[in-house]
C-alpha cells in the first residue's frame, strides 16, 4: 500500500513539473520576434545583425525612428545571425535589408544596403505616416 502512494507522489511531482515546463515555455522571450507586418500599420522591417558594420551604422537611427514613430509605424529589427531562419523566410541576400510594408500588410518597397534617416523618412511619408510637428520643423 505504501509503495502505491510513492507512485502517487511522484505522478503528482511530474505532473507539476510539466505544467511548469509548459508555462516557461510559452513566455515570451527578450528576443521574440513580433509579427511582420504590424498588423493595420504601416512597418520597416531591418533585417541585419548586430556585429556588421552597416547594420551598426544604422542602429542609432532604427533607435530614433522608433522613438519618433512609435505608435504611427512600426519599426522592427531582427538580427538574422542569431535568428538565421529569419533571412530565409523574408528572402534576403544581404544585410542590412530594410523591406517596407503599407499598413494593409503588403510588401511596398525594399532596400539592399545601409539607408540614411532621411530615406526612410520619406518612405514613410510616401506611405501616409505622418510626421510629427518637431520632424516636419527639424527639415
Amino acid at each position: 500500500m505504501k509503495s502505491n502512494w510513492y507512485f502517487l507522489l511522484a505522478g503528482v511531482f511530474f505532473l507539476a513539473l510539466s505544467f511548469q515546463a509548459v508555462a516557461l515555455s510559452q513566455e515570451p522571450s527578450e528576443n521574440a520576434i513580433p509579427p511582420v507586418p504590424t498588423p493595420g500599420m504601416v512597418t520597416m522591417v531591418d533585417l541585419g545583425a548586430h556585429k556588421c558594420i552597416p547594420c551598426k551604422m544604422m542602429a542609432p537611427i532604427i533607435d530614433e525612428l522608433q522613438k519618433e514613430y512609435a505608435g504611427r509605424a512600426s519599426i522592427i529589427f531582427i538580427d538574422v545571425w542569431e535568428n538565421r531562419e529569419q533571412g530565409g523566410l523574408f528572402g534576403i541576400r544581404a544585410i542590412p535589408t530594410q523591406i517596407f510594408y503599407d499598413k494593409d500588410g503588403k510588401e511596398v518597397s525594399r532596400h539592399v544596403g545601409f539607408l540614411d534617416k532621411k530615406s526612410i523618412v520619406a518612405t514613410f511619408r510616401k506611405l501616409g505616416v505622418k510626421e510629427t510637428e518637431t520632424q516636419a520643423n527639424a527639415q
